[in-house]
Protein backbone atom coordinates (compact mmCIF):
# COMPACT_ATOMS: atom_id res chain seq x y z
CA UNK A 1 0.00 0.00 0.00
CA UNK A 2 1.14 3.40 -0.74
CA UNK A 3 1.20 5.51 1.80
CA UNK A 4 -0.63 9.53 1.87
CA UNK A 5 -1.34 9.64 5.33
CA UNK A 6 1.37 8.75 7.28
CA UNK A 7 4.68 7.77 7.13
CA UNK A 8 6.18 4.72 8.26
CA UNK A 9 10.40 4.32 8.07
CA UNK A 10 12.07 1.19 9.82
CA UNK A 11 15.84 1.60 10.96
CA UNK A 12 17.74 -0.30 13.34
CA UNK A 13 14.45 -2.55 14.31
CA UNK A 14 12.69 0.47 15.08
CA UNK A 15 9.79 1.16 13.43
CA UNK A 16 8.99 4.87 13.41
CA UNK A 17 4.52 5.61 12.55
CA UNK A 18 4.08 9.67 11.50
CA UNK A 19 0.84 10.76 11.31
CA UNK A 20 1.23 13.05 8.28
CA UNK A 21 -1.31 15.67 7.99
CA UNK A 22 -0.14 18.62 9.20
CA UNK A 23 -2.09 21.05 7.21
CA UNK A 24 -5.16 18.99 8.98
CA UNK A 25 -3.37 19.19 12.98
CA UNK A 26 -2.82 15.25 11.94
CA UNK A 27 -6.47 14.47 11.81
CA UNK A 28 -7.98 11.26 11.45
CA UNK A 29 -9.69 10.01 8.52
CA UNK A 30 -11.03 7.04 6.80
CA UNK A 31 -7.73 6.44 4.41
CA UNK A 32 -5.46 7.12 7.50
CA UNK A 33 -6.67 4.80 9.81
CA UNK A 34 -6.55 2.39 6.65
CA UNK A 35 -3.08 3.05 6.43
CA UNK A 36 -2.17 2.66 9.95
CA UNK A 37 -4.26 -0.89 10.21
CA UNK A 38 -1.77 -1.81 7.07
CA UNK A 39 1.51 -0.92 9.02
CA UNK A 40 -0.48 -3.24 11.69
CA UNK A 41 -0.57 -5.89 9.71
CA UNK A 42 3.08 -5.40 8.42
CA UNK A 43 4.43 -5.69 11.80
CA UNK A 44 2.24 -8.46 12.87
CA UNK A 45 3.45 -10.44 9.75
CA UNK A 46 7.34 -10.14 10.38
CA UNK A 47 8.14 -6.35 9.62
CA UNK A 48 11.85 -6.45 11.25
CA UNK A 49 10.81 -4.14 14.11
CA UNK A 50 11.61 -4.31 17.65
CA UNK A 51 10.09 -0.85 19.22
CA UNK A 52 7.58 1.50 17.82
CA UNK A 53 7.42 5.16 17.26
CA UNK A 54 4.60 7.29 17.21
CA UNK A 55 4.78 10.66 16.08
CA UNK A 56 2.84 13.70 13.98
CA UNK A 57 4.27 15.55 11.21
CA UNK A 58 4.83 19.47 12.20
CA UNK A 59 4.05 21.47 15.25
CA UNK A 60 0.89 18.76 16.38
CA UNK A 61 0.75 15.60 17.60
CA UNK A 62 -2.93 14.65 16.89
CA UNK A 63 -6.09 16.75 16.99
CA UNK A 64 -8.37 14.47 16.89
CA UNK A 65 -10.96 12.76 14.34
CA UNK A 66 -11.23 15.29 11.15
CA UNK A 67 -15.02 15.76 11.61
CA UNK A 68 -14.87 18.20 8.83
CA UNK A 69 -14.00 15.37 6.54
CA UNK A 70 -16.66 13.05 7.79
CA UNK A 71 -19.74 15.55 7.36
CA UNK A 72 -18.26 15.42 3.85
CA UNK A 73 -19.33 11.94 3.19
CA UNK A 74 -22.75 10.52 2.02
CA UNK A 75 -23.50 8.74 4.90
CA UNK A 76 -22.38 10.35 8.23
CA UNK A 77 -22.64 7.69 10.55
CA UNK A 78 -22.03 4.75 8.40
CA UNK A 79 -18.26 6.72 7.70
CA UNK A 80 -17.83 7.18 11.15
CA UNK A 81 -18.47 3.73 11.96
CA UNK A 82 -15.86 2.29 9.52
CA UNK A 83 -13.18 5.03 10.96
CA UNK A 84 -13.86 3.93 14.24
CA UNK A 85 -13.68 -0.16 13.00
CA UNK A 86 -10.69 0.12 11.14
CA UNK A 87 -9.02 1.87 13.98
CA UNK A 88 -9.82 0.05 16.40
CA UNK A 89 -8.40 -3.29 14.70
CA UNK A 90 -5.56 -1.39 14.62
CA UNK A 91 -4.82 -0.59 17.66
CA UNK A 92 -5.91 -3.87 18.98
CA UNK A 93 -3.16 -5.53 16.30
CA UNK A 94 -0.69 -3.07 17.83
CA UNK A 95 -1.61 -3.91 21.09
CA UNK A 96 -1.01 -7.68 20.87
CA UNK A 97 1.99 -6.85 19.01
CA UNK A 98 5.56 -7.87 21.28
CA UNK A 99 6.72 -4.75 20.44
CA UNK A 100 6.58 -1.77 22.76
CA UNK A 101 4.99 1.65 20.98
CA UNK A 102 6.68 4.86 22.48
CA UNK A 103 4.72 8.16 21.56
CA UNK A 104 6.12 11.58 20.83
CA UNK A 105 3.87 14.02 22.23
CA UNK A 106 3.99 17.53 20.49
CA UNK A 107 1.68 20.48 20.26
CA UNK A 108 -1.84 19.61 20.71
CA UNK A 109 -3.10 15.56 21.36
CA UNK A 110 -6.92 15.80 21.65
CA UNK A 111 -10.04 12.94 21.01
CA UNK A 112 -8.62 10.43 18.76
CA UNK A 113 -5.08 11.98 19.54
CA UNK A 114 -5.54 11.48 22.98
CA UNK A 115 -6.94 8.21 22.88
CA UNK A 116 -3.61 7.22 20.89
CA UNK A 117 -1.31 8.69 24.07
CA UNK A 118 -3.21 6.53 26.02
CA UNK A 119 -2.55 3.20 23.46
CA UNK A 120 1.02 3.78 23.44
CA UNK A 121 3.14 1.61 26.30
CA UNK A 122 5.34 4.80 27.20
CA UNK A 123 4.95 8.31 25.97
CA UNK A 124 7.42 11.17 26.08
CA UNK A 125 5.81 14.80 26.17
CA UNK A 126 6.74 18.34 24.91
CA UNK A 127 6.89 20.77 28.10
CA UNK A 128 3.46 22.86 26.31
CA UNK A 129 1.59 19.99 25.05
CA UNK A 130 -2.10 20.18 25.93
CA UNK A 131 -4.31 17.17 26.31
CA UNK A 132 -7.87 17.11 26.07
CA UNK A 133 -10.64 14.62 25.80
CA UNK A 134 -12.76 16.69 23.52
CA UNK A 135 -15.45 13.97 22.52
CA UNK A 136 -18.59 15.11 25.35
CA UNK A 137 -17.77 18.79 24.13
CA UNK A 138 -19.22 17.37 20.52
CA UNK A 139 -22.13 15.50 22.00
CA UNK A 140 -20.07 12.15 21.00
CA UNK A 141 -18.45 9.73 23.59
CA UNK A 142 -14.90 8.65 23.21
CA UNK A 143 -13.35 5.97 20.98
CA UNK A 144 -9.87 4.66 20.11
CA UNK A 145 -9.37 2.41 23.63
CA UNK A 146 -9.31 5.13 25.51
CA UNK A 147 -12.27 3.82 28.37
CA UNK A 148 -9.95 1.07 28.06
CA UNK A 149 -6.18 2.55 28.56
CA UNK A 150 -7.17 5.57 30.59
CA UNK A 151 -9.02 4.56 33.83
CA UNK A 152 -5.53 2.12 34.06
CA UNK A 153 -3.29 4.56 33.40
CA UNK A 154 -4.87 7.81 35.51
CA UNK A 155 -7.59 6.39 37.16
CA UNK A 156 -11.45 5.91 36.56
CA UNK A 157 -12.20 8.99 38.56
CA UNK A 158 -9.53 11.31 36.63
CA UNK A 159 -10.50 9.47 33.28
CA UNK A 160 -14.30 10.61 33.98
CA UNK A 161 -13.24 14.08 35.19
CA UNK A 162 -11.39 14.62 31.68
CA UNK A 163 -14.06 13.22 29.93
CA UNK A 164 -16.86 15.08 30.94
CA UNK A 165 -15.43 18.10 32.01
CA UNK A 166 -13.17 18.47 28.70
CA UNK A 167 -10.85 20.19 30.65
CA UNK A 168 -7.53 20.77 29.15
CA UNK A 169 -4.41 18.80 31.08
CA UNK A 170 -0.70 20.18 30.49
CA UNK A 171 2.07 18.38 30.19
CA UNK A 172 2.93 18.72 34.06
CA UNK A 173 -0.44 17.55 34.95
CA UNK A 174 0.17 14.84 32.76
CA UNK A 175 2.92 13.36 33.80
CA UNK A 176 2.16 13.91 37.62
CA UNK A 177 -1.50 12.00 36.35
CA UNK A 178 0.83 9.11 34.68
CA UNK A 179 -0.69 9.74 31.56
CA UNK A 180 2.99 10.40 29.78
CA UNK A 181 6.21 9.41 31.55
CA UNK A 182 8.63 12.20 30.79
CA UNK A 183 8.44 16.08 29.97
CA UNK A 184 11.32 17.45 27.87
CA UNK A 185 11.45 21.08 26.05
CA UNK A 186 9.61 20.85 22.87
CA UNK A 187 12.45 20.82 20.74
CA UNK A 188 13.63 17.74 22.25
CA UNK A 189 10.99 15.28 22.21
CA UNK A 190 11.63 13.27 18.87
CA UNK A 191 15.27 13.23 19.48
CA UNK A 192 14.91 11.87 23.32
CA UNK A 193 12.14 9.60 21.75
CA UNK A 194 14.87 8.26 19.61
CA UNK A 195 17.10 7.50 22.50
CA UNK A 196 14.61 5.12 24.45
CA UNK A 197 13.42 3.48 21.42
CA UNK A 198 17.34 2.89 20.49
CA UNK A 199 17.76 0.88 23.74
CA UNK A 200 14.70 -0.48 24.22
CA UNK A 201 15.50 -2.01 20.12
CA UNK A 202 18.21 -3.79 21.95
CA UNK A 203 16.33 -5.56 24.38
CA UNK A 204 14.63 -8.72 24.63
CA UNK A 205 11.81 -8.43 22.74
CA UNK A 206 9.79 -11.50 23.46
CA UNK A 207 10.14 -10.46 27.40
CA UNK A 208 8.63 -7.19 26.56
CA UNK A 209 5.90 -9.16 24.68
CA UNK A 210 5.16 -10.98 28.01
CA UNK A 211 5.30 -7.87 30.24
CA UNK A 212 2.39 -6.19 27.72
CA UNK A 213 0.39 -9.60 28.05
CA UNK A 214 0.67 -9.85 31.94
CA UNK A 215 0.08 -6.35 31.96
CA UNK A 216 -3.12 -6.40 30.38
CA UNK A 217 -4.26 -9.34 31.68
CA UNK A 218 -3.39 -8.34 35.12
CA UNK A 219 -6.56 -6.17 35.45
CA UNK A 220 -9.04 -8.78 35.04
CA UNK A 221 -7.55 -12.04 36.89
CA UNK A 222 -7.28 -13.17 39.94
CA UNK A 223 -3.71 -13.35 42.31
CA UNK A 224 -3.32 -16.91 41.27
CA UNK A 225 -4.79 -16.82 37.83
CA UNK A 226 -2.06 -13.92 37.41
CA UNK A 227 1.24 -15.77 39.47
CA UNK A 228 -0.02 -18.87 37.05
CA UNK A 229 0.07 -16.65 33.94
CA UNK A 230 3.49 -14.96 35.73
CA UNK A 231 5.04 -18.47 35.63
CA UNK A 232 4.05 -19.33 32.19
CA UNK A 233 5.29 -16.39 30.23
CA UNK A 234 8.55 -16.90 32.57
CA UNK A 235 9.12 -20.60 31.25
CA UNK A 236 8.22 -19.32 27.70
CA UNK A 237 11.34 -17.30 27.50
CA UNK A 238 13.74 -20.34 28.64
CA UNK A 239 12.72 -21.45 25.22
CA UNK A 240 13.87 -18.98 23.43
CA UNK A 241 17.41 -17.32 22.08
CA UNK A 242 17.10 -14.04 24.77
CA UNK A 243 16.24 -15.32 28.16
CA UNK A 244 19.24 -18.34 27.83
CA UNK A 245 21.18 -15.55 27.00
CA UNK A 246 20.53 -12.62 29.63
CA UNK A 247 21.27 -16.01 32.22
CA UNK A 248 24.58 -16.61 30.10
CA UNK A 249 25.38 -12.55 30.14
CA UNK A 250 24.55 -12.46 33.82
CA UNK A 251 26.56 -15.15 35.45
CA UNK A 252 29.56 -14.09 32.97
CA UNK A 253 29.52 -10.87 34.08
CA UNK A 254 29.10 -9.56 30.70
CA UNK A 255 26.63 -7.28 28.59
CA UNK A 256 23.77 -9.55 27.09
CA UNK A 257 23.24 -9.64 23.10
CA UNK A 258 19.32 -10.27 22.76
CA UNK A 259 18.68 -10.94 19.04
CA UNK A 260 14.89 -10.24 20.08
CA UNK A 261 13.89 -13.96 19.68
Amino acid sequence: MKYENLKFDVQDNIGTITLNRPNSANAITIPLVKELLDVAIRCESGEKVRVLILQGEGPIFCAGGDLKFMTEQKNLQAAISEMIGILHVALSKIDHLDVPMIGAITGTAAGAGLSLVSACDMAIAGENVKFSSAYTAAGLTPDGSSTFHLPRSIGKKRTMELMLTNRVLSSKEALDWGLVNRVVNDEDVITETNKLAMKIAKGPTKAFGGVKEMLRQSFSNGLETQMELESQIFSEQLKGADGPEGIEAFTSKRKPEFKGK
